[in-house]
C-alpha cells in the first residue's frame, strides 16, 4: 500500500523559496503519476502541479507557471515541489497525491477523483 508523507512547509515572507518534499513507502512512485494540489481556508482543493510518469512530462496552473517546479528523485523516490517568489495567495495546505491511471498527451492537472492516494499535508503560510 502506497503512503504519502509531505514535509517542508512552514513560514515564508514574501518572494521566498520553500521546497516541499513527498516521501513515499510501500511502492515506487515511478509507477504513479504524482500532482501536487493546496487548499486555503474557504476555498476548494486545487491542482497546483502534476508529473506524468508515462513520460515524464509537467504541467502547472497558471497561478503559478514560471515559479513553481515539481521533480522527482528515484533512488529517493520522493517527489519535490520547488517553490519561488512565493506571494501570499500560495498559503495553503500542500498535499501531494498519486493516481495509477495511464495518461496520454495530457494537458491539464487531472481531476482530484483520479488520484487514490493523498498525504496529510503540509502548512505553507506566506506573510511578512
Amino acid at each position: 500500500q502506497l503512503q504519502l508523507v509531505e514535509s517542508g512547509g512552514g513560514l515564508v515572507q514574501p518572494g521566498g523559496s520553500l521546497r516541499l518534499s513527498c516521501a513515499a513507502s510501500g511502492a515506487r512512485l515511478g509507477f504513479y503519476a504524482i500532482g501536487w494540489f493546496r487548499q486555503a481556508p474557504g476555498k476548494e482543493r486545487e491542482g497546483v502541479s502534476w508529473l506524468n510518469n508515462n513520460d515524464g512530462s509537467t504541467y502547472y496552473a497558471d497561478s503559478v507557471k514560471g515559479r513553481f517546479t515539481i521533480s522527482r528523485d528515484n533512488a529517493k523516490n520522493t517527489v519535490y515541489l520547488q517553490m519561488n517568489s512565493l506571494k501570499p495567495e500560495d498559503a495553503a495546505i500542500y498535499y501531494c497525491a498519486a493516481s495509477t491511471y495511464y495518461y496520454r498527451d495530457y494537458n491539464t492537472i487531472p481531476p482530484l477523483t483520479d488520484f487514490d492516494y493523498w498525504g496529510q499535508g503540509t502548512q505553507v503560510t506566506v506573510s511578512s
